[in-house]
């Protein structure tokens, strides 16, 4: 895999090229237009032909695969759910024990998907960015892309049937239509950019009324056509005369108000704010109230004033970096790669490993998406050369004495499954 702009160390992996072709898939507008006019923004609809995908999205999961995974793979909840009219079926419905040998009690059963399919309802298979190699790997190319966590759920509805209401998310998406028809309604937002904490069942009255007005976009979604809409934006979709199958990617990206939960969390280092109210403050009384939320508020502003930027990002980094996993490893072959490394040996760096490397007086320290490893500071000149991509032989790792040094640093970072074998 070809990599571009290898970083300096600051905690983003080197971008492989096929990030911008995951992207270019999606949108049918070069990336720039895209982040200008549309990301956050308004929903852009890309249509089959404008898109380089000569079979669509059936290379990510087609109908078959689906039924593979819901058929052979031994799926469990929560990576299926299923809906009917508007509403999600308890899971007791369509799960139960996995037979001889398994001791577990919520296995989706195909017999009961199977009714329950044939009868309208719509299924929802979760988390495809961790159980279905070809999403695997899109995932993280996309997610290099747009340098924000993702998550891939596939709807399998039935014809004619609509799994959901009116309804808004509060993360981005994209669908990707794979198999069938599916006429979507798309209105403007009742609460733009909404938290997580700000699900459209709180604003139900209110989506229901706009629901019933004209949208804002009216269109069947074909085989190979893709749909991008920013949080917060209202839609429904509902299969046409045949069954359909499409994916939506979740785009899970921090927020501004995510920075300010965690000033709000380092905040607690300042005394003012620490102190107690005064005895027998009646919290009722607004009055009683408005002298200690000004000082409260001054308190506040004083110590923004001096909160520390790289206490900030490493709370953030904190938050980002596990909700997107670098690409698998395989333990077994990686186990083997331990026992037969040599001078010769080829590494790689673990593709989507986010990290950062900071140097502390006589060691080095590398901050990963799991975990710290603190090394030898005169390990750092090859760490840097075979986290940025440049060196692949063992061998030839700069900065270290001899073999033995630079054998023992790579065994060391295979078997922490930041390398794998090239």
């Amino acid at each position: 895999m070809t990599y571009v702009d290898p970083p300096g160390g600051h905690g983003r992996p080197a971008v492989p090229l096929s990030a911008a072709e995951a992207l270019t898939r999606c949108v049918s507008v070069e990336s720039a237009k895209f982040a200008a006019d549309h990301w956050g923004r308004s929903p852009l609809l890309s249509r089959a032909a404008e898109l380089p995908n000569p079979h669509g999205f059936t290379d990510l999961l087609s109908p078959a695969d689906a039924d593979e995974l819901l058929s052979r793979r031994g799926l469990r909840t929560p990576f299926l759910r299923v809906a009917k009219d508007g509403q999600l079926v308890p899971a007791a419905r369509y799960t139960g024990g996995g037979g001889a040998g398994a001791e577990i009690g919520d296995q989706v059963l195909d017999e009961k998907v199977l009714a329950l399919y044939a009868d309208g309802a719509t299924l929802v298979l979760q988390g495809l960015h961790r159980t279905w190699p070809a999403l695997v790997d899109f995932t993280r190319d996309l997610g290099a892309a747009l340098a924000q966590p993702l998550q891939v759920n596939a709807y399998l509805t039935p014809a004619g049937s609509q799994g959901f209401a009116t309804h808004y998310d509060t993360h981005d998406v994209f669908v990707l239509q794979v198999d069938g028809r599916k006429h979507w309604r798309i209105h403007p937002p009742v609460l733009v950019d909404p938290l997580e904490r700000q699900p459209w069942g709180g604003r139900a009255d209110e989506v229901a009324a706009t629901a019933d007005g004209r949208p804002a976009l009216d269109v069947v979604l074909e085989p190979g056509d893709a749909l991008y809409l920013p949080r917060g934006w209202l839609h429904s979709a509902q299969a046409q005369e045949s069954s359909s199958l499409h994916l939506t990617v979740g785009i899970r990206a921090l927020t501004r108000y995510a920075v300010v939960e965690e000033l709000l969390g380092l905040a607690a280092e300042d005394a003012r704010l620490r102190a107690g109210l005064p005895f027998g403050l009646d919290l009722a009384d607004p009055d009683a109230i408005e002298p200690e939320l000004t000082e409260t508020v001054e308190a506040l502003r004083d110590w923004l004033l001096r909160a520390d930027p790289a206490a900030v990002a490493a709370r953030l980094r904190a938050r980002l970096w596990p909700a997107a996993r670098p690409a698998p490893i395989r333990p077994l072959a990686q186990a083997e790669a331990l026992t037969r490394l040599a001078p010769d040996s080829r590494v790689a760096v673990r593709a989507g490993l986010r990290w950062q490397l900071t140097p502390t007086g006589d060691g080095t320290v590398l901050r990963l998406f799991d975990r710290t490893l603190t090394l030898p500071g005169t390990c750092e000149a090859a760490l840097r050369a075979l986290l940025a991509g440049e060196v692949t032989r063992v061998g030839d790792l700069p900065g270290l004495d001899d073999d033995a040094d630079r054998l023992t640093l790579t065994r060391r970072l295979l078997k922490e499954a930041v390398l794998v074998p090239a």
